[in-house]
């Protein structure tokens, strides 16, 4: 899977519009549109950009689907929920977690 695949992948688990990623990593639509367009890879300040948020490293953004095998059908579907929910309802689950 290429960079760009990633990205988009990324944005589909967590239901992102280009726009919601551009809001997230404090970049432009149009600097997003036209990268992805391009189809060429972000350079590292950007990609650091779209990983934090995303809230994941470059380690796991690199990461292989094979490795995420290892997690359970209902870990992946907690995980995918997870991150689709605004960041102040992610603080909340936390905390109800948490306790």
């Amino acid at each position: 899977m290429n960079v760009n695949e990633r990205i988009h992948q990324l944005r589909q688990e967590r239901g992102w519009s280009v726009n919601n990623l551009a809001m997230e990593s404090g970049m432009t639509q149009s600097t997003l549109n036209s990268l992805l367009s391009r189809n060429t890879p972000p350079k590292i300040e950007t990609l650091q950009s779209i990983c934090t948020a995303f809230k994941i490293t470059l380690a796991q953004f690199f990461m292989e689907d094979e490795q995420t095998e290892l997690i359970a059908d209902d870990e992946k579907k907690l995980l995918t929920l997870y991150r689709q929910l605004p960041t102040q309802k992610q603080q909340a689950l936390l905390e109800l977690i948490a306790k």
